[in-house]
């Protein structure tokens, strides 16, 4: 089967879940349907049950490969999460400049010019060596927030974690975004690229968080509740440049967090 075939028949089966399992039933009492409209989960069953396997993949796949891959050392790591940044550069660049911020789309640009020269394509930081900001992430989730955009309900999604229509939008104009995907003639090695480059992306980050989520999970007494809270903090806490919520790490099992909850890279592995 072509890759572009299974991606297309997943994407369906998805869809299907989503939509055509039965929704949570709203409550009739005046003060618990207030709740449950703030709460916006309106297919918390079905999100559960997706959270539920996601969990499954993350114990028996993705925390495995992260506990290998962080046993890697420091300058391994560190190079390859700074490839896996200046990748994304070209679509941090353009959502700097549509969401009007052009004084971090110049430093996205600097940065961009610098690791991809002298940094070897990131391999080295050289940038922040030279006394530069760090890297910042934004995409068209963020920027389609910031252009007044509602995020919508609140979704699980197959192996990628929490998200919202808002964000999944996002994440299917950045394909467009992103120059890289242009490069592939053929439809097939395109989305290859993309699986390749995200396993390799959600590798990084999980190894990043190891200790993280082990702790946010065991201190939840509702997990699925706890991650829905902190992923719609981060969300925000991104979009507002982080200006609400320093260090909330994105609890999804293939997730963007703030390195800065992870200090002791020798503690990430159990």
């Amino acid at each position: 089967m072509k890759v572009s075939h299974f991606i297309g028949n997943l994407a369906r089966i998805t869809l299907v879940t989503l939509f055509v399992t039965a929704c949570a039933t709203p409550p009739e009492d005046p003060d618990a349907l207030a709740e449950y409209e703030e709460i916006n989960d309106p297919l918390e069953p079905t999100n559960r049950k997706i959270f539920a396997l996601n969990q499954g993949l993350d114990r028996f796949l993705f925390k495995p490969l992260a506990q290998g891959y962080a046993l890697l050392p420091d300058p391994v790591r560190d190079s390859i999460g700074g490839m896996v940044e200046n990748v994304s550069a070209p679509v941090n660049l353009a959502n700097d400049l549509l969401q009007g911020e052009f004084s971090r789309a110049g430093v996205t640009l600097k940065r961009f010019a610098i690791n991809s020269t002298v940094g070897i394509g990131g391999m080295f930081d050289v940038a922040s060596r030279m006394g530069m900001e760090g890297h910042h992430s934004e995409d068209f989730g963020q920027t389609l927030a910031v252009w007044g955009s509602p995020a919508g309900p609140y979704v699980v999604i197959p192996v990628f974690g929490p998200s919202s229509p808002r964000a999944i939008t996002g994440k299917v104009a950045d394909s467009f975004l992103d120059p890289w995907s242009y490069i592939f003639a053929d439809e097939d090695a395109k989305i290859e690229y993309w699986l390749i480059r995200g396993g390799i992306e959600g590798i990084d980050e999980r190894a990043r968080v190891l200790n993280v989520l082990d702790d946010i999970e065991e201190g939840s007494l509702d997990f699925y509740a706890t991650v829905r809270s902190l992923y719609r903090q981060r969300r925000e806490s991104e979009i507002e440049n982080g200006e609400q919520e320093e260090g909330m790490p994105g609890p999804s099992f293939m997730s963007q967090v703030d390195y800065s909850t992870s200090t002791d890279k020798a503690s990430l592995v159990h």
